[in-house]
């Protein structure tokens, strides 16, 4: 792999244009220094691509946009897994489930990250129920079928901070969720990809999700009910994954829905999800459907 930490950008140079490289500062939230309008440079990459990147050129771009690390062209279908924390599924009150259960987004959904605004749509916001669900995001590397949890991390390009957003009126109403799940930028991802050389165990990652500067999620992924492998795994058997394909792990607790009062997103609202060491902020603000 020739990557450690990707970024897909557009670049100050040429607005027309969508490179990938590796930011300068290898220590740099990425995310956090574009939603304070800082410059991040950024060593451009030969290919085009998170699948096939290329090696190192010798040219250097500063961020005009950030773009989620892969296009909706190549992420297919968005495989999505539900209650898998167990103190979410305790805030919840809902049996920890024996099998990991599985919802799909369509590529529809894939976001970029601030400063590309997520839309409430305006069914959800007629309801007053748009939440935020702080994930974990693994990027399959080659075709997966059939894996065993000890191959599973194999097939692991790397990993990056999603938020499933979602509409919980249309969620509740339905025993389907990928209606109120997947409408159009219900999938942000990013800031940077972060190489699975340089997170070899994802367990020991840590997540924070902050509504208007506010941490309403904290946990460690080690609090996953069924693990990445098992994850992978699962979704691989009888079922090609292709390379691009991303898999959101579940969110922690502390959801809007399970607090009291209830903490919605609304119009204006600022909601980043954190993901440590090495991946950074996401950060999305919502805006009304007009």
């Amino acid at each position: 792999m020739s990557f450690n930490r990707l970024v897909r950008f557009v670049p100050a140079s040429d607005s027309k244009a969508i490179l990938i490289g590796e930011p300068v500062d290898s220590e740099l939230d990425v995310g956090l220094a574009i939603r304070k309008g800082k410059d991040v440079e950024v060593k451009v990459f030969s290919g085009k691509s998170a699948l096939s990147p290329g090696s190192l050129s010798d040219k250097t771009e500063k961020i005009a946009k950030l773009l989620s690390p892969l296009s909706q062209a190549e992420v297919g279908t968005i495989r999505c897994i539900g209650l898998n924390y167990k103190k979410h599924a305790e805030e919840v009150k809902l049996a920890e489930p024996e099998e990991p259960v599985i919802f799909l987004k369509p590529a529809t959904s894939l976001a970029d990250p601030y400063p590309a605004p997520t839309v409430i749509p305006k069914h959800t916001k007629s309801s007053d129920t748009a939440d935020y669900e702080s994930e974990l995001a693994v990027i399959i590397s080659k075709p997966c079928k059939n894996v065993s949890e000890s191959e599973a991390l194999d097939y692991v390009l790397g990993y990056t901070a999603a938020n499933d957003v979602s509409s919980r009126a249309a969620q509740f109403a339905q025993s389907q969720w990928c209606y109120s799940k997947g409408f159009d930028g219900a999938c942000p991802i990013g800031p940077v990809l972060a190489s699975s050389k340089l997170i070899p165990d994802p367990s020991k990652l840590h997540m924070k999700g902050s509504k208007n500067g506010n941490v309403m999620q904290d946990s460690g992924i080690d609090d996953l009910i069924f693990d990445i492998p098992k994850l992978i795994s699962f979704c691989s058997q009888g079922t090609t994954l292709p390379a691009g394909t991303v898999i959101l792990t579940g969110t922690p607790a502390g959801v809007g829905v399970g607090k009291d009062p209830k903490e919605f997103l609304r119009d204006g609202d600022e909601f980043s999800v954190e993901v440590y060491p090495h991946i950074g902020t996401l950060t999305t603000v919502f805006e009304d459907e007009k």
